[in-house]
């Protein structure tokens, strides 16, 4: 069949079930689960799955994902990433009144926008040289260090990222390029938009520990961890003259254990924290800084500081001709489709970008600030159905013909980190 006739059909499946779609984006929205906890969103992901008869393998990183939409080993495998996700945003309107968590930085479209883009593939899966693997991919919030801190420690996982969990486990070694989408409410009147660079980080866990006394009667016999992570912040803060424009390096502590009741001296003070940056020479070079001022906190006051260094997400860099492929298929769809700059905000695709040709397109529909109480969504249709569009007939552009234009971008894509060498690189990135 003609590649156009292709997409056509594509196109014309997806329309006929935007009702359902629509309805499974709804659906993720009223269960947000945070990373490594996303239980009841597996389950209904794999639900889909077994209705559309894919095979599937799940519980990769505790409760990822890989639906396979032809016979497992055909190649090359092109994968579309959505991410189940949620955060913890307990002053969020729609907010789970329980838990706090709510879908505000958009996953749930990502997720169903995957979805629909498989269901509109299948009716062509046939016509199509290579596989299409829909995969579900957890914790792509580097959030709750402390819990995810403890899995690493009871070996149920490695890291703490779900896409660098997926690296580890082997999980990726079938897949050949991956494709994702986000949404975003800054396309300024556009609904699809391409290209665009993000800031890794080195992720921190500091705990101070200093010595509980009243704090009334006898502070003359404490030493006061909370002003040790305070005197610790402010140095990290006064090497911001330091930094370069250009390495986007931000710092940004958060206090998860500030003390236990007020009449004590706090001796138990554990905070999180990010160093991103544009590079990993500018991120290692930052870092080092930071740690020297979080150490010199504890020394000022008298206090232990113990400080936990976490390989965090590489810098993300969209493939270029896979990015082009992506982008030429948003404009049959859509007049306008703006070219991101970069971000200092920061993804597990850049770990996928690293590894093998990576992009993702981004799309409104959309309103106010992700991670913020001003989140909502505003147009399913945007916000669902046209990116599982846009996202399946690049696709068929990827896969049509023997795959030529895949193996193209395949044959011209030079690894930053051999998979084979992750683990090793990742921790290199924090001694």
């Amino acid at each position: 069949m003609d590649k156009q006739a292709l997409k056509r059909r594509v196109i014309d499946a997806i329309d006929a079930r935007a009702e359902e779609i629509i309805k499974i984006g709804d659906d993720l929205w009223k269960i947000p689960e945070v990373g490594y906890r996303e239980y009841k969103t597996a389950e209904y992901v794999e639900a889909q799955y077994e209705k559309m008869g894919w095979y599937y393998e799940n519980k990769l990183g505790i409760t990822g994902s890989k639906a396979y939409l032809k016979e497992k080993g055909s190649r090359p495998t092109v994968a579309i990433v959505g991410e189940l996700d949620s955060l913890d945003v307990p002053t969020h309107p729609e907010a789970d009144p329980k838990t706090g968590w709510v879908h505000c930085c958009g996953h749930h479209a990502q997720v169903t926008a995957m979805l629909a883009a498989g269901f509109g593939l299948d009716v062509v899966k046939d016509e199509l040289d290579g596989n299409i693997v829909m995969m579900g991919v957890p914790a792509e919030e580097l959030i709750q260090m402390d819990f995810r801190n403890k899995l690493v420690e009871d070996g149920k996982i490695t890291f703490m990222g779900g896409k660098q969990e997926f690296i580890h486990i082997g999980a990726m070694d079938d897949i050949d390029m991956t494709i994702g989408s986000h949404s975003t409410g800054s396309l300024k009147g556009a609904k699809l938009g391409t290209g665009g660079t993000e800031n890794g980080f080195i992720a921190k866990l500091t705990k101070y520990k200093g010595i509980a006394a009243h704090a009334g009667d006898h502070p003359d016999e404490a030493v006061n961890a909370l002003n040790a992570a305070l005197l610790g912040i402010m140095g990290a803060h006064a090497n911001r003259e330091t930094f370069r424009d250009e390495d986007h390096i931000r710092f940004h502590p958060i206090l998860t254990k500030a003390g236990s009741i007020v009449n004590n001296v706090p001796a138990d003070v554990h905070m999180e924290s990010f160093v991103r940056g544009a590079t990993v020479p500018a991120i290692k070079g930052a870092n080092m800084k930071v740690n020297n001022a979080l150490r010199a906190g504890a020394m000022a006051v008298g206090a232990e500081v113990e400080l936990i260094d976490v390989p965090g997400y590489m810098p993300y860099h969209r493939d270029p001709v896979l990015d082009v492929v992506l982008r030429e298929n948003c404009l049959t769809l859509t007049d306008f489709v703006p070219l991101g700059d970069h971000s200092c905000g920061s993804t597990d695709m850049g770990d996928f970008s690293c590894v093998h040709p990576t992009t993702n397109l981004v799309m409104g529909g959309v309103s106010g600030s992700h991670h913020h109480s001003s989140f909502a969504v505003e147009d399913k249709v945007n916000l669902y159905v046209l990116p599982a569009k846009a996202l399946a007939i690049t696709v068929i552009d990827l896969l049509y013909d023997d795959a030529v234009k895949a193996k193209e971008i395949m044959d011209q894509f030079e690894p930053v980190i051999p998979r084979d060498e992750y683990a090793e690189f990742m921790q290199k990135m924090i001694e």
